[in-house]
């Protein structure tokens, strides 16, 4: 069984086709679900952020895997599968473990080295998790990308040198308010999950003066706005219909609810900019970080409203690290990747080891039983040195092959050993799978017949492997 990755991002599609391919809260374990009724797949993962929906499947066939992926994937956004195939990027084995500790760390953010993406990945797991959608397999892959990403975090420069796409959408309103940035100034948010209490981190960091949290749900709201006025800052709770009202008095508004259809109306804009008092002159900077879009497109049309999107931020050049953070934590990610891949390989071989002894155990006590049968007469003492003695010449003879097989298993095509041993000691498949069974760790178009010439499908089977020659393409966050 191995791991393949289907997946769109803001690397390789633009936010249009983003919106629609977006996977909701709701939407997710829905989608898990028909996952796991697939033919080809028995553990599933879906990570949805705001710049990618990637899914993670634990596959018997890649062919029928892929294929089964890329329908579901179609049939959720309306996308024809030949455009899908030209937004998505596929990668399967190593490559797809590769990836997922590259994304944990930060490197494939848009703004790269952001933290945020941790949380989301943990949230991903637990969901699989809750669904009993992942097992074993997932189960180490996903806490282990969670191990490199604190790592890279820990041991690297790679916060400082990137942000979070709420900073860097802060530091760019700052620049248009006017003098002064964001100091003393009046900031709406509109939604109170992780995205808003992130704004509303950044916001009091920045000296902002007055917080007005909007949300669907008042309660939630006012826990929000306590969080910023534990901070020293003036915060207010409001409901979502008194949303033009608070916009009225605002500088700058950043919207984050992830909700289907347009929050910010451009009728709702208008009368919170015809309100008594709103002086005509002030710029009002809306930072629309939903996805799909917070905010209708008529409203960046408005004379003094800027609208910061997610398609604009990703031209920002502060979307980069600093290159000799980002080189040092893709050495961490390398260095990480390879003793997950030895781990694995060493677990897939352990079955076979222990099967071997089991096996020679079996003998062993077969050729005593016959032993005593030959000769009954024989005393306890006796009998019990005859036994010692056999099982040390048993253990001494299987010893340095067994010990051999699991340091030869740790390097690439280590799995070639055990099915020698396998085939050696006449092993049934039977009696490997029976030590190997997993732990229960739950609490229209055929895809694979698309030709991938502009991508790369990555995996430690060269027939599944497919490199261009555009510079554009093959990368490691591009197929």
């Amino acid at each position: 069984m191995s791991v393949l990755l289907v997946g769109v991002s803001h690397r390789t599609a633009p936010v249009p086709v983003l919106e629609r391919v977006a996977v909701t809260d709701t939407d997710r374990p829905k989608l898990t679900d028909k996952l796991l009724a697939s033919s080809h797949i028995s553990e599933a993962m879906i990570v949805s952020t705001c710049n990618r929906v990637e899914i993670y499947a634990v596959v018997d066939a890649f062919h029928g895997a892929l294929a089964e992926v890329g329908e579901l994937l179609a049939d959720h956004s309306g996308l024809d599968l030949t455009d899908l195939h030209r937004h998505a990027y596929v990668r399967y084995s190593e490559a797809a473990a590769e990836h997922l500790f590259a994304v944990a760390s930060g490197l494939d953010s848009m703004v790269i080295g952001e933290q945020q993406i941790l949380g989301q990945i943990r949230t991903a797991y637990a969901s699989s998790d809750a669904q009993q959608a992942a097992g074993r397999t997932l189960h180490e892959l996903a806490q282990q990308a969670l191990r490199v990403g604190k790592r890279v975090h820990s041991e690297t420069g790679i916060d400082s040198a990137g942000a979070s796409v709420v900073s860097v959408a802060l530091d760019r309103a700052a620049g248009i308010v006017g003098d002064g940035g964001l100091t003393g100034r009046t900031a709406v948010v509109v939604g109170a999950g992780s995205m808003g209490g992130l704004s509303v981190a950044h916001l009091t960091r920045a000296g902002i003066g007055r917080i007005v949290v909007v949300n669907r749900t008042k309660e939630r709201a006012e826990h929000l706005a306590d969080t910023a006025r534990s901070n020293g800052v003036e915060a207010e709770a409001l409901e979502l219909s008194e949303l033009p009202a608070a916009m009225a008095q605002a500088d700058v508004l950043v919207t984050c609810t992830g909700a289907v259809g347009a929050v910010v109306t451009l009728a709702d804009t208008h009368r919170a900019l015809a309100q008594p008092g709103r002086d005509a002159e002030r710029p009002l900077v809306i930072c629309d970080l939903g996805l799909p879009r917070d905010v209708e497109p008529a409203v960046s049309g408005l004379p003094g409203v800027t609208v910061l999107d997610m398609e604009s931020l990703q031209r920002d050049p502060a979307a980069g690290a600093a290159a000799s953070d980002a080189d040092a934590a893709r050495t961490i990610v390398a260095a990480e990747l390879a003793n997950y891949l030895a781990g694995q390989r060493l677990a897939e071989v352990t079955p076979t080891v222990t099967a071997l002894r089991q096996r020679a155990a079996d003998v062993v006590e077969a050729e005593l039983m016959r032993l005593d049968s030959r000769l009954p007469g024989l005393d306890d003492p006796e009998r019990d040195e005859v036994a010692r003695t056999v099982r040390r010449v048993v253990d001494k003879l299987l010893h340095a092959p067994t010990v051999r097989v699991k340091q030869l298993a740790s390097a690439p095509g280590g799995d070639s050993y055990a099915a020698a041993l396998r085939e050696l000691f006449e092993l049934s498949p039977g009696s490997v799978e029976a030590v190997a069974k997993p732990t229960d760790l739950s609490g229209a178009t055929d895809l694979s017949a698309i030709d991938i010439t502009d991508g790369f499908i990555a995996g430690q089977d060269p027939r599944l492997r497919r490199f261009v020659t555009d510079d554009n393409h093959g990368k490691e966050s591009q197929a």
